[in-house]
């Protein structure tokens, strides 16, 4: 058995060293994940499981569950494929405009997942725990995009000068 010589102040360079964006690509993926599960059973006419949790189908055939007869989760797959491709771009480019696009789009998507939630909860009176699931990761992008953009992005240029 050998001993660990990387110190904890090298490790926690190694950290530092990581592109904050690879933390937004991996959250980008999970709600991607989500939104995809849902988005094709509802295209394909069925209902997610909820398993021992009710309330999936309901929202699911709810009239709130479409916008112009398009499944709401598919507009989640492309909110999250351009919110992963801006995330991608800013690793790359460094960019900051890209991180300023990534954090106004989540909080775009924050928004309307309140609107949806709070239909769930006292119009459809159920709530889809996938549906959550999504609106979390989303809160989750736009809180770890919001943090990234007031440490690098455009609020941190401001409040240097």
């Amino acid at each position: 058995m050998t001993a660990d010589t990387t110190s904890a102040p090298g490790r926690f360079a190694r950290l530092r060293s990581i592109h904050p964006g690879w933390i937004l690509v991996v959250l980008d993926i999970v709600g991607l994940a989500i939104a995809s599960y849902l988005a094709v059973v509802e295209v394909g006419g069925g209902v997610p499981a909820c398993g021992p949790l009710h309330g999936c189908e309901t929202v699911a055939q709810s009239e709130y569950a479409r916008i112009g007869g398009i499944p709401v989760a598919v507009f989640g797959v492309i909110l999250s494929l351009v919110l992963l491709t801006l995330a991608l771009w800013w690793i790359r480019t460094d960019n900051p405009r890209l991180l300023d696009l990534h954090y106004g789009l989540s909080l775009i998507g924050v928004i309307f997942e309140v609107y949806f939630l709070t239909l769930q909860i006292f119009v459809i009176k159920a709530v889809c725990i996938w549906c959550t699931a999504y609106g979390l990761s989303l809160l989750t992008r736009f809180a770890v995009a919001m943090v990234i953009w007031l440490r690098r992005g455009k609020a941190s240029e401001r409040f240097r000068q």
